[in-house]
């Protein structure tokens, strides 16, 4: 109750929203099934990326490289599990892969002290140069990513066909929501990400290993992106394409600003995001919409949200900041 209290216009607006949509299930079910269900497709990969933003930005590192984390973490897995004939093998390389570069923006920015937009830059730039010279077009997985019915929630109107009778990358991102929340507010883990994400100096005197967290805070963060990667190349595609991932890193980026840093509004957010590009999908079949500004139209939502955004949400104090012990920050 006392969450309740203090989330009021949180509950609020998810009650209408709730109402909304099955209101919209009663009138006709399949198209609105249809529509949520494309709309958590194209939020997956987001939810997972604004995650990797969330762990390390609340550390106060700022992680524009989302972008090439995915696009590494896809082409791993996909030409691994290719290679290897085994989808577990591909979806744990991927997240392999993006543990990797997670780990190199750690290196450079909190141990290196690099420009911490200069060195996601970098990401971004060795990703898509990397990807494009050892693609080999042709290659095939060997079996198709299996969708899983989650037992009795899958049984619940609407919720259920959407949410729960989903890939194992999918559901993954569903509940690591939840998780990273709580582990976020309501553990001591969590305490102390925030600490040194807005405090930098003041944990550091408390006897908070700061570099330390941060390190190990941004590398691991990289299972998020990581598995964004293999959720685009094996379970929402079945292949790999040069610069597949189409920008949603840095939409993610967007999602977690408007999100405010938090991971349920993040939720959220990407489903909105995903929601006004399922709508737009529909109504290209009942007006005559070109496909470009499909395409188009999360850019466009990306500009807005931000300009709303702007002013509105505060991001953790020292984001962006590197920290030397011994200095004031």
């Amino acid at each position: 109750m006392e969450w309740v209290k203090r989330n009021q216009i949180t509950v609020g607006a998810t009650v209408v929203v709730l109402v909304a949509a099955y209101v919209f299930y009663g009138i006709n079910s399949n198209v609105a099934t249809s529509m949520f269900s494309g709309a958590w497709f194209f939020a997956v990969p987001l939810v997972l990326g604004a995650l990797t933003g969330v762990v390390g930005e609340r550390s106060g590192v700022v992680n524009i490289g989302i972008e090439g984390q995915m696009l590494v973490a896809a082409f791993a897995a996909f030409f691994s599990a290719s290679a290897s004939g085994s989808l577990v093998v591909g979806v744990l390389v991927g997240m392999l892969a993006g543990i990797v570069m997670g780990a190199f923006l750690a290196l450079t920015t909190v141990k290196g002290l690099m420009d911490q937009i200069i060195a996601g830059v970098v990401i971004n730039i060795v990703a898509t140069g990397l990807t494009s010279f050892f693609y080999r077009p042709g290659k095939v997985l060997s079996a198709n990513m299996p969708q899983w019915n989650v037992p009795i929630l899958s049984n619940i109107p609407l919720i259920g066909d959407v949410f729960f009778q989903s890939g194992p990358i999918a559901l993954f991102a569903l509940v690591s929501v939840p998780v990273v929340h709580f582990a976020l507010f309501r553990t001591r883990w969590g305490l102390r990400t925030r600490s040194i994400g807005e405090y930098p100096s003041a944990a550091d005197t408390a006897g908070i290993d700061v570099i330390r967290m941060r390190l190990v805070n941004v590398t691991i963060g990289g299972i998020f992106a990581g598995a964004a990667g293999a959720y685009l190349s094996m379970e929402a595609t079945g292949g790999f394409e040069r610069g597949m991932t189409a920008g949603r890193g840095f939409l993610a980026l967007a999602i977690l600003i408007f999100g405010g840093w938090r991971p349920l509004r993040v939720f959220a957010a990407a489903l909105f995001f995903g929601f006004t590009n399922a709508l737009a999908s529909q109504l290209q079949g009942v007006v005559n919409i070109p496909q470009q500004f499909i395409t188009l139209l999360p850019y466009l939502l990306t500009l807005v949200v931000l300009a709303v955004a702007a002013g509105r949400v505060r991001a953790p104090g020292a984001v962006g900041q590197p920290f030397v012990k011994g200095e004031g920050s």
